[in-house]
């Protein structure tokens, strides 16, 4: 099984909100996720990045 790092997408139109996750190559974009281990609002500024370990 291979993972990898990307971003789920999340919210509205024209508001989006992104979660960080690990997820298996093969599951889609917003599939079921191993572990969540972020976020990112690329609206909010700089105070919006948080990851987790």
């Amino acid at each position: 099984m291979t993972v990898k790092i990307r971003f789920a997408r999340f919210g509205c139109r024209n508001r989006p909100f992104f979660r960080i996750i690990v997820a298996d190559s093969k599951t889609p974009r917003d599939g079921k996720p191993i572990q969540v281990v972020g976020f990112y609002d690329p609206l909010s500024g700089l105070s919006s990045r948080s990851v987790w370990f």
